[in-house]
């Protein structure tokens, strides 16, 4: 299931290229050299090991002085199954690409100090998670912080006299320090909900502290959220792009949300609040707003503040606004009230005078600019692709971009065009040797007569001679497009290197498409986004290269819950199914689940509610209901670390399959949440999933 598209980097969001996730402490085990390397290919087409040796490049920066653009790039040895990442630093022109670090510990977070003297990161060099500064070349390296615990953020004050952090603090009493004589109990006692989120038991709350900037080694600071309950970046995916320092260096924006146990759990209400370091007083700048207010964003004056806001508590894939704050008129505005469409990933011209964004428009991420005294909206970008993130220098732009034929790359975009030239090359030797498949656009008629956006990905050296098995692709989320993204697991190109046609649907439900489009499907699961799903492969198998006898249906989490539901009710359409971190039983499920505003809003309530048409509906509709109709082999997909979806889901539906005399396998993951994040284990589902597909389409 999809985060709210501000916090997330959702299933689908495998752009991770341009989030600065907040760092927690499983990341701090040592890792190996590990460093470019193109592998000997023994073909031109993709593999699971081939699609691993990627390099994934993160977070650019720019120097303030606008000559330097620093960034990461992740590598992974498979045989090691660790991950290292390294940090370099190229000119905004594309000269002089440099790698400034080689070590076994990963720098994550790297930004320049506001002088642009010093790079900053945080290394786990030392045990646990801690700043550390370094010269732009990589030399004079120097540890910043020693934090009891280590910490999970950081940002340096303008004015470098201090910096915030982020760090955990543990509320709660463990049995040791209440009873005698248990000090190996591992027990937990819990009296209200939200005891465990994403793919963590929650015994700790991470909070904003500061610390000045002495010189001196920081091994405490002050805690601007002290004695406090809440969290401040949200979780499990919110990271220090909602927290900021004002331009002046005395006032803290930060995002909060101020509730606990199943208060929390049910709403999407958060705040941007304003912390004034001077006084201590704590101002809440949202009061009233109701949805997911996040990522506050000083104009380079420090007069404005900008942020994204969701309207309506409780819908995590509302409309995302871009909203302005006039510090000196005490005025709020939306600024995008007359786009219907979201906006991401804000940034200040130098000049304050306007604001880039990306929003995604028919199944396309792109730059937008917004000029703040006329209101005015203009699109700067076009094309097939992803736009993951902007930052204004000038009269260019330094942007991230993907596709599903690309890994992320760091570009150059005039604004007045939008014409883009490239500027790293991570990736670009490797490509070179790959063959990939043609990506095309089409659209399809729906069931109720409209226009539906679909992406189709043809094997590489296609044939229209010949005919191939098919695979409709549905969408997680539910409310997450099917974009031009990269994935490291769901890789149209490595679907279509394997022989496979893929069919993939911007069915109902999905944003980029307007409000009404996006909305349609809550409350209506099982209802109009499958006769889309079903609209898109009956399309296609009129294709005299599609096999219609060889239909293959695959997706994850809703997705999941898509091949479940199509499992009962596709009218042997299909051969072979494969559901990973699917919804089952939607009942289990609304008991199941860590955040109870997704299940209140999509499904419409609890099942138990017999008045509530909504529900009914909704929970008439759950897959396990249509079992017996199952007839085709299915492979299940779970991770016993998924507390979203939880592998009891799985576990059901594999079952079901298996008593009913239904093929099946299961494939699970014990050290795996909704994602499959470990080298080794991506490899053995890649062959795991063809492997199934080979077996039933081929």
């Amino acid at each position: 299931m999809k985060k709210s598209q501000t916090i997330l980097l959702s299933l689908l969001a495998l752009s991770l290229f341009s989030c600065k996730p907040t760092v927690k402490k499983n990341k701090t085990e040592e890792a190996p050299l590990i460093g470019k390397q193109v592998p000997e290919l023994k073909s031109e087409i993709m593999t699971p090991e081939v699609l691993w040796s990627f390099g994934r490049l993160s977070e650019p920066e720019l120097s303030p002085d606008k000559k330097l653009i620093l960034y990461g790039v992740t590598y992974y040895d498979l045989a090691q199954n660790k991950g290292n990442r390294e940090l370099y630093t190229i000119e905004t022109d594309g000269q002089n690409l440099k790698q400034i670090t080689t070590t076994k510990f990963s720098e994550y977070q790297a930004m320049w100090t506001p002088d642009g003297k010093k790079i900053t990161f945080m290394s786990a060099e030392t045990g646990s998670m801690q700043v550390w500064e370094m010269d732009p070349d990589g030399n004079n390296r120097k540890q910043v912080t020693n934090i009891e615990n280590g910490i999970n953020g950081y940002k340096y004050a303008p004015d470098m006299k201090k910096m915030l952090y982020t760090a955990d603090v543990f509320p709660e009493k463990q049995f040791k320090d209440i009873y005698e004589g248990l000090p190996k109990a591992s027990g937990k006692i819990f009296n209200d909900h939200m005891y465990r989120h994403w793919d963590t038991w929650v015994t700790a709350y991470s909070h904003v502290f500061i610390a000045d900037l002495s010189g001196a080694l920081i091994s405490s600071g002050k805690d601007i959220l002290k004695d406090e309950p809440w969290e401040c970046p949200l979780a499990p995916f919110g990271g220090m792009e909602q927290i900021t320092w004002s331009p002046d260096s005395k006032v803290i924006a930060y995002t909060c949300r101020k509730k606990k146990g199943v208060e929390y759990s049910k709403s999407t209400n958060s705040d941007i609040y304003l912390f004034d370091t001077e006084t201590g007083k704590t101002t809440n700048l949202t009061e009233g707003m109701q949805g997911y207010d996040v990522a506050p964003l000083y104009s380079p004056d420090g007069k404005k503040i900008a942020w994204l806001s969701m309207e309506r508590d409780g819908y995590e894939s509302d409309k995302n606004r871009l909203f302005m704050y006039d510090i000196e008129t005490r005025t709020k505005t939306d600024l995008t009230r007359d786009l219907d469409q979201n906006a991401e990933s804000p940034a200040w011209s130098d000049d304050g005078k306007s604001l880039y964004f990306i929003s995604d428009f028919h199944a396309t991420d792109e730059i937008y600019r917004l000029d703040i005294q006329a209101g005015k909206i203009t699109k700067i970008t076009a094309g097939v692709h992803n736009y993951t993130a902007v930052i204004p220098t000038g009269n260019k732009l330094i942007a991230t971009m993907v596709s599903m034929s690309k890994p992320a790359e760091i570009y150059l975009v005039d604004p007045s065009s939008g014409k883009e030239t490239q500027l790293s090359n991570t990736n670009t030797e490797l490509l070179g040797k790959l063959a990939f498949g043609k990506v095309e656009e089409r659209w399809i008629k729906t069931t109720d007569n409209k226009e539906m956006q679909t992406w189709i990905i043809y094997p590489p050296h296609f044939d229209p001679a010949k005919k191939y098995p098919t695979l409709l692709y549905c969408e997680g989320g539910p409310q997450s497009t099917v974009s031009q993204f990269w994935s490291y697991r769901w890789n149209f190109q490595m679907m279509a290197a394997n022989g496979y046609i893929i069919v993939a649907p911007n069915r109902r439900g999905l944003p980029g498409f307007g409000k009404a489009w996006n909305e349609q499907i809550s409350g209506d699961y099982g209802g109009q986004n499958m006769k889309d799903y079903l609209s898109a492969i009956d399309a296609m198998t009129k294709e005299p290269f599609v096999d219609k006898d060889k239909l293959g249906c695959v997706g994850a989490s809703y997705g999941g819950f898509s091949v479940y539901w199509l499992a009962g009710n596709h009218n042997k359409r299909f051969k072979a199914f494969i559901a990973h971190d699917g919804m089952f039983n939607l009942e289990a499920q609304y008991l199941e689940t860590d955040e109870m505003w997704f299940v209140n809003w999509d499904l419409g309530g609890p099942f138990w509610d017999k008045s509530n048409k909504t529900a009914q509906r909704s929970f008439a509709n759950s897959p396990h209901r249509f079992v017996q109709n199952w007839d085709a082999p299915i492979l299940v997909i779970h991770g016993e670390l998924d507390y979203r979806i939880v592998a009891t889901q799985g576990m059901q539906a594999f079952n079901a399959a298996i008593l009913r005399g239904i093929p099946a396998e299961f494939l699970y993951f014990p050290d795996e949440n909704h994602w499959v994040l470990k080298p080794q284990n991506g490899v053995l589902w890649q062959r795991t999933f063809f492997n199934w597909l080979d077996k039933w389409l081929k």
